[in-house]
């Protein structure tokens, strides 16, 4: 249990780690607020048989501007069929100046599918920076492990 443990944030260290240099040629844009749409894998295929692998998942919400709160009002999770879900936001959410939120999809919840995802809505008074939001998808099985991170992609200025 504990090895796993450390996998876990093993993995989630090394994609955090990988992720900085995309974001240091990201240009900083200004929005009053967006909709964003965000990739999930509940698992993956592998192997000759195409025998689907589980992952976890974790949507993080990154407020990047260092001085105004932005408000998420919707986070909406779907499955393959473009169906809701789950409604992780039914009241509207603050994320201060840097500061993050998160959702933790568990790897036995295979409600999604390999094509499911997530959208977005946050909103801000005045305008802010766009926040950096990804999906960390992480799974570990039979002392192998796989992480890899997606970016959320803006579908709707607001």
């Amino acid at each position: 249990m504990r090895t796993t443990s450390l996998r876990l944030i093993a993995a989630v260290l090394a994609v955090a780690v990988f992720s900085l240099p995309a974001l240091a040629g990201r240009k900083l844009f200004v929005s009053n607020g967006q909709t964003v749409y965000v990739p999930i894998y509940s698992h993956i295929y592998q192997g000759p048989k195409g025998k689907p692998y589980n992952l976890s998942a974790l949507l993080s919400i990154r407020n990047v501007d260092q001085k105004r709160t932005i408000t998420v009002t919707s986070i909406k999770y779907y499955d393959n069929n473009g169906n809701m879900v789950k409604d992780h936001c039914t009241d509207p959410v603050s994320i201060p100046p840097m500061g993050t939120r998160e959702v933790y999809v568990s790897e036995r919840d295979q409600s999604g599918g390999s094509g499911a995802n997530f959208t977005v809505r946050w909103q801000a008074e005045g305008g802010a920076a766009v926040p950096v939001i990804q999906a960390v998808m992480i799974g570990t099985a039979s002392g192998q492990g796989i992480s890899f991170v997606c970016d959320g992609v803006a579908i709707e200025e607001n």
